[in-house]
């Protein structure tokens, strides 16, 4: 009898513990989010003002108001706090629980110098500016990014094809000192926080494994590094004839892209004729409608073509995470851009969905950064499908059979292409972050020449790495684009076989069906960061994530 009153006794204390500890975490959570939600924000709209103007005040609102941000998330004695009850378990409730995940990392990157952290704000929004302006200056006059691909897409003329190549490679000196020392900031955190590097640490704390990361790229490479082999052989007999030169004499500059990361237009069919003269916002919307996802009042509120001074790139930003959703864009009329509209408000219509009031504030968010990438994709993808555009664009059935072969395999060396420039990125970001005092320049070349087999330019000795934004702003990100696309082909496999049972894995456009957005919605979108990404992915699809779906649907 008196063991059983023990017994009792302990178990009523952890249960008392247990609510104690709830409802202290909810009073940390209240108080973050009182002083949080605004700043984030005025981040948030500064951010966008900033990068449709190029306004270098609204910068400056971005980094300060990331500076006031930064110094709630390192209060050390709310993160003791959070510590304390994450190590006595006793937050049973799941929502509580993940909450208590959330916070305690967000506070845990930020236990640092604060005047450390303040600097590496200030850095990041004075080249965020840098990049925003910059423009390549080719034969007397400056050109824009669109400028630049459309040379390398059209021009048959060797020598300007190297000099437009050359003129937008100018922004890495431009920008590679500061990039480098903003490296060494973000190690100086990683280190102070006992981590090895900044990369180990933003994996870690995302909720991944470095070494299971590795891993899975290790067997994508395995997969495709075949039959990537196959189609180069391919794309440098075609661009020998093309540019009548011998294949050991092509260069990066002939195969149609600043980075080759996009597929050159090595197939018969010109998908860009498709989308000549049409409404690129009224398709995106059409097209979403008729899936049940309402994207009108995003559209609206967007930015959406090009201008002086505005940010050339595209992205979609959740302003209030209460439904103010925007995206960037500098639409022209071709294929790529409609599938970088699918793709963005493929990430808006995440943000939408998940920006509920059944969720916390904090989980207002997508699963894990891959999975809204995911999203994204699955849709951009749609923009070479023959029976989308059948559908949206009104080609008619013997035009989409007389182009089908053609697109899938365009689908097809686009994933492959893509796919060997992400093992680039990956790589070359693992490595720098892990010695960032080597040759990255001769780094950079090496892993070009590994992965996407291209030829190194003789003598050149130049961060052609610091070009790309993302290794600057955006670290150890890029990795997900192609998590993401494995994810992308997980649940494509799931909506053919369960939803739209069509059996049709290569031509499947999903147009018209809106059980397609009601099951997105409730299972991925809705549910925000409720659950651990894998587990939201099982719950979804039935599976943990698996790149046997993107080898089925691209390699085999």
């Amino acid at each position: 009898m008196k063991k059983i009153v023990l017994i009792a006794a302990s178990l009523f204390m952890i249960v008392g513990c247990g609510k104690k500890d709830e409802m202290k975490l909810q009073e940390i959570i209240t108080q973050t989010e009182n002083a949080v939600k605004p700043l984030n924000k005025e981040a948030a709209l500064a951010y966008w003002n900033g990068t449709i103007t190029g306004d270098p005040a609204e910068f400056q609102k971005y980094s300060d108001a990331n500076i006031k941000i930064t110094k709630i998330y390192s209060n050390a004695e709310t993160f003791a706090k959070l510590k304390e009850i994450k190590e006595n378990g006793s937050v049973k409730d799941p929502v509580l629980k993940r909450e208590l995940t959330v916070l305690y990392n967000s506070f845990l990157a930020n236990q640092v110098d604060t005047a450390l952290l303040n600097d590496i704000i200030m850095r990041s929004s004075a080249l965020e500016q840098k990049y925003a302006e910059y423009r390549a200056k080719f034969r007397g006059k400056e050109i824009s990014d669109n400028d630049v691909e459309k040379i390398l897409q059209t021009s048959t003329d060797n020598k300007e094809l190297e000099e437009v190549w050359i003129a937008h490679k100018e922004i890495g000196p431009f920008v590679a000192t500061d990039v480098i020392e903003l490296i060494k900031q973000r190690n100086k955190v990683a280190a102070s926080l006992g981590y090895d590097n900044y990369h180990t640490m933003s994996l870690e704390l995302s909720g991944q494994n470095p070494e299971e990361i590795s891993a899975l790229f290790d067997e994508l490479d395995s997969l495709t590094k075949g039959e990537f082999a196959r189609l180069k052989n391919q794309m440098d007999s075609a661009f020998s004839v093309r540019y009548k030169i011998p294949k050991e004499n092509l260069m990066p500059w002939h195969f149609q892209g600043r980075y080759f990361q996009e597929s050159p237009q090595l197939y018969p069919v010109d998908l860009d004729k498709y989308y000549t003269g049409k409404n690129l916002e009224q398709l995106t919307t059409d097209f979403y409608k008729g899936i049940g996802l309402d994207v009108s009042k995003m559209m609206a509120n967007s930015d959406l073509y090009e201008k002086q001074k505005k940010n050339q790139h595209a992205y979609c930003t959740d302003i209030d995470s209460e439904g103010d959703v925007r995206v960037l864009c500098n639409i022209k009329d071709n294929e790529q851009w409609m599938g970088t509209m699918l793709h963005e408000f493929g990430h808006a219509v995440y943000s939408q969905g998940h920006d509920i009031p059944e969720n916390p504030y904090f989980l207002r968010n997508s699963a894990h950064t891959f999975t809204t990438e995911a999203v994204a994709m699955i849709f951009g993808r749609l923009s070479r499908n023959p029976e989308w555009m059948m559908k949206n664009l009104g080609i008619t059935e013997e035009e989409k059979n007389l182009i089908s072969d053609d697109c899938f395999k365009s689908q097809k060396l686009q994933q492959l292409v893509f796919s060997r420039w992400v093992q680039v990125v990956y790589r070359f970001e693992k490595s720098m972050y892990a010695n960032p005092d080597q040759d990255l320049n001769k780094l950079w070349w090496d892993l070009a020449e590994q992965y996407q087999m291209l030829k190194r330019p003789e003598g050149r000795n130049s961060p052609d790495w610091a070009t790309k934004i993302h290794i600057a702003l955006y670290p150890c990100y890029y990795h997900n684009y192609q998590l993401g696309e494995l994810l992308a082909s997980q649940m494509h496999y799931y909506i053919v076989d369960k939803i739209t049972k069509s059996g049709d894995y290569k031509n499947e456009s999903y147009a018209g069906n809106k059980e397609v957005g009601t099951w997105m919605s409730k299972n991925v979108f809705n549910v925000g960061m409720k659950y651990e990404w894998n587990e939201m992915i099982e719950k979804a699809t039935g599976e943990k994530l698996t790149a046997k779906y993107f080898a089925k649907q691209f390699v085999d």
